[in-house]
């Protein structure tokens, strides 16, 4: 049985969205919500793509499963991201590739391939085209990818890193204060260290190691895949801290102690 126009109906109500705001967000006609939600016609490929970008919920799900028949809490997974609790697991299936004895390998993303990855990460045919190495120093028994870093807002790590890390499979996992590689619906890949706020807001609080980078709350509907960071590559040798750099820093460090006192005494 196909639920597509009954969920996409009871989820835009729960998102308190009108038949016309969902329809401008999408582009599309308030009469072809309409006749969507009612069944009159059926959704084209261009149709389930968009509507499961803009409720942040699996094709697969729309269109086979009943959405009015979960509980709270599971619909709660669900606008949280973690839809695949309907096939009955809560662990990420991920496309992945292996060497000739059937170790798993370290699939490179480049700065080039970054755009279609968003697209891609879980089509095994484009995972298969990517280059792959190995770690020895690294554990056999979990999964890793490298990604190419653009960008100062994780200094010191440099622009043009290659950031390995690995699969993060349940995002409750996310550890306060760690880095992470997420991969999302919008902004592409980003690097940077996470708060786990998706209990009590159903986000991450992402900060830079760079302070002129200010932080901000990503939901985590907009995450498809999170990795943590293990380690870095990087051909270049550091630059030396100079006197002006140290003493920057230091004046720097007075600033955010006197914020930090001043806002006690107040």
């Amino acid at each position: 049985m196909n639920y597509f126009g009954k969920n996409i109906k009871l989820l835009r109500k729960r998102k308190k969205r009108t038949q016309n705001e969902v329809a401008v967000a999408m582009e599309l006609k308030r009469t072809s919500v309409n006749a969507l939600e009612n069944e009159i016609s059926q959704p084209t490929v261009s149709h389930l793509q968009a509507f499961s970008k803009y409720f942040g919920i699996a094709i697969d799900t729309l269109i086979n499963v009943d959405l009015q028949q979960l509980s709270e809490s599971q619909f709660a997974d669900l606008q949280n991201g973690f839809d695949v609790f309907i096939r009955g697991s809560k662990l990420r299936v991920i496309a992945t590739t292996v060497d000739s004895d059937n170790n798993d390998n370290i699939e490179f993303v480049s700065e080039k391939a970054k755009a279609g990855y968003v697209n891609c990460f879980a089509d095994p045919e484009y995972i298969g085209k990517l280059p792959v190495f190995q770690l020895p120093f690294l554990s056999k028994e979990k999964k890793y990818r490298a990604f190419t870093i653009e960008g100062d807002s994780m200094l010191p790590i440099p622009a043009g890193s290659i950031v390995i890390g690995e699969f993060i499979q349940d995002f409750f996992n996310i550890k306060s204060n760690d880095a992470y590689i997420i991969v999302t619906r919008d902004e592409g890949i980003v690097f940077k260290v996470a708060h786990n706020n998706i209990k009590t807001e159903r986000s991450l609080h992402l900060i830079s190691l760079n302070k002129e980078f200010q932080s901000y709350d990503l939901p985590i509907a907009e995450v498809t895949e999170v990795w943590k960071f293990v380690c870095y590559l990087n051909t270049k040798i550091p630059e030396p801290e100079t006197d002006i750099d140290r003493l920057m820093k230091q004046m720097d460090d007075m600033q955010q102690a006197i914020k930090k006192l001043g806002s006690k005494i107040g």
